[in-house]
């Protein structure tokens, strides 16, 4: 596997995400975004664990 993130950018990619307004469940960012739920499940325990370090709230 080719890693193309740092931890920050995992990160970053999260926040972008979420403050697009895209689904940070699980399921949809493995379908739209392989390389990100890729780097993240490198870096952090889990994806769970990836969207905590952010801090954005994703409980809605």
């Amino acid at each position: 596997m080719e890693l193309n993130m740092s931890a920050e950018d995992v990160l970053g990619h999260i926040v972008q995400l979420h403050n697009s307004g895209e689904s940070l469940a699980k399921k949809n960012v493995k379908k739209q975004h392989p390389d990100l739920m890729k780097n993240a499940l490198y870096y952090y325990p889990s994806w769970e664990h990836a969207i905590q370090k952010t801090g954005v709230d994703h409980a809605h």
